[in-house]
């Protein structure tokens, strides 16, 4: 088994090994992961922190010993930079931007210094909301995760990272963790909502706010408001997704 580390600010995880296929997800600075298969140019990994599995360039990573990677992974707390944009000097004097969510815990391992802000350990649930807001207009990418694109899973599962708490990468996934509340009006800020397609799929995830709000990704991060039959649009004047379930995390 190889082992590996994201040394550039944002690198795609892609369906096959072809940089036309789609990105389903990103590496942010400093995140590691096993690499299950390595060709040529291109390596199949698993992501540490969410078991998230893609094809990524083997020019945009960097392999790191076996304990390293264990060295990493038995961290209790990551410390996560808290700037929407910040940097990382490099060994050879230069500036490496990186973005709001990305792993500082041990920068030396690929000659970098970081000097910024982070956070470090679990925040009150009440902070949830402070970090979503960060996000704001942030557009819509589908594999996203900061605040240049982000898709709906990616945008509560970063909300949920930065502040210290685990959560799978697609809204099907997240939608499996956690305890379902039956009534909206038992749900708190903080709280994941659910939504579901025609099929009974579930594809859509934002986090509730207090007053019937919901602040998740649509065209960009934005706050429309909720009720039990889902999500209203009050720029359209419809509703845009239908509620599924609401899920209590913390």
């Amino acid at each position: 088994m190889q082992y590996g580390i994201c040394p550039l600010s944002i690198v795609p995880i892609r369906t096959n090994p072809d940089g036309c296929s789609e990105m389903t997800s990103q590496l942010q600075y400093g995140e590691h992961f096993k690499i299950l298969e390595s060709r040529k140019k291109w390596s199949r990994i698993r992501v540490a922190y969410d078991k998230f599995e893609g094809w990524v360039p083997n020019n945009q990573i960097t392999e790191v010993p076996e304990q390293v990677y264990e060295d990493l992974d038995a961290l209790e707390y990551s410390k996560i930079c808290s700037d929407i944009i910040s940097h990382i000097y490099t060994s050879d004097g230069m500036l490496l931007p990186i973005l709001l969510g990305s792993m500082v815990n041990k920068p030396e391992l690929l000659e970098h210094t970081f000097e910024g802000s982070v956070y470090e350990g679990k925040n009150p649930k009440e902070a949830l909301i402070d970090t979503a807001i960060l996000y704001l207009k942030a557009p819509f990418l589908n594999g996203g995760k900061t605040p240049f694109g982000i898709d709906c899973s990616g945008f509560t599962q970063m909300v949920y990272k930065i502040n210290g708490y685990t959560l799978g990468r697609t809204a099907e996934e997240q939608s499996k963790q956690g305890e379902a509340l039956s009534f909206i009006e038992e749900s708190e800020p903080g709280d994941l909502a659910f939504f579901d397609n025609n099929e009974g799929v579930i594809d859509h995830v934002g986090i509730i706010l207090k007053d019937n709000y919901i602040i998740h990704v649509n065209g960009h991060v934005r706050i429309d408001r909720i009720d039990h039959t889902g999500i209203f649009n009050t720029d359209e004047k419809l509703y845009t997704h239908q509620l599924r379930v609401i899920k209590k995390i913390i």
